[in-house]
């Protein structure tokens, strides 16, 4: 059963072995490098198998773990916390004078939707690249909610689920902005309708990103063709291209009822100006409600 952030036994047994990894390293008092790419969401959008892929790759290293969450729930632990869980400048320098390229980079899919953290990381990593994967909003929504359901934290149909979100949300994106340590549960956890609006949630990362910094991709294109989406990222990231042996995917999903039809013909309805804003955006059609 998932604690009241949602987190499964698995992910606290996780982050139990990362404390106490990162306390180590920051003992040691060596200095350590920040990342040089951030994949900032979405969430349900394919960002563990993007992140799995890139760890694999000889000239990434990646961080302690994913979702380190330090520009959204973690920022209260300081840089000091934040920089353990990646290499030794030292180690980055062996690295590089060998002839390796050596990518440092990290994947938390809240970031995109919390609303502190694009100036938060723009304040630390202002050189970093963004990688943003997103999906379909309607699909993207649906796979949230059963997310939650199958945690035990969603008691209600999806329907009510969605009707239920702006009472649920209301006032919780004030409330982080007066007070930066607060942390919302009900942001995280409920917000199935209000994170496919992907338009709003870009333009507050290009408000202090440049526009060049920045990789949106289709979670669909990940899906159907894992390979080019990586040879995509990777050239964005400027490490040489490899292609894997194998490309799994990482997103786990137990069947459920299915969404019914006119749900989904509301939603699709709901979010149609929101995605004509974000294609004038990104520049290309995301193909969602053709």
């Amino acid at each position: 059963m998932a604690d009241a952030d949602g987190r499964s036994p698995r992910i606290r047994l996780r982050r139990s072995w990362q404390a106490g990894r990162v306390q180590a390293r920051r003992s040691t008092g060596r200095p350590r490098v920040l990342p040089e790419l951030l994949i900032i969401g979405t969430q349900r959008g394919g960002t563990t198998s993007l992140y799995e892929y890139l760890s694999r790759h000889p000239d990434v290293v990646p961080p302690l773990g994913k979702e380190l969450q330090y520009f959204s729930t973690e920022y209260g632990r300081g840089d000091a916390w934040y920089r353990a869980h990646f290499p030794t400048e030292r180690a980055v320098a062996r690295r590089r004078a060998a002839g390796r390229d050596c990518l440092v980079f990290e994947a938390s899919p809240y970031y995109l939707f919390h609303p502190l953290a694009a100036q938060r990381a723009a304040a630390t990593v202002p050189s970093a690249k963004l990688v943003a994967l997103l999906r379909d909003p309607v699909e993207r929504a649906f796979s949230h909610y059963e997310h939650m359901r199958q945690r035990g934290l969603e008691p209600l149909s999806f329907e009510d689920a969605v009707a239920a979100e702006p009472e649920r949300l209301a006032g919780e994106v004030e409330r982080m902005q007066a007070d930066p340590g607060y942390r919302s549960r009900a942001h995280r956890i409920w917000s199935y309708v209000s994170r496919g609006r992907y338009a709003s949630q870009l333009s507050e990362w290009l408000a202090h990103f440049p526009r060049q910094q920045l990789l949106v991709l289709r979670s669909e294109d990940l899906f159907a063709d894992p390979a080019a989406a990586y040879a995509r990222v990777q050239a964005f990231a400027g490490i040489r291209p490899i292609t894997l042996p194998e490309f799994p995917a990482y997103t786990r999903r137990q069947p459920g009822p299915p969404m019914r039809d006119d749900t989904r013909s509301s939603l699709r309805d709901l979010y149609r100006s929101d995605i004509e804003r974000l294609t004038a955006i990104v520049g290309m059609p995301m193909g969602w409600h053709d």
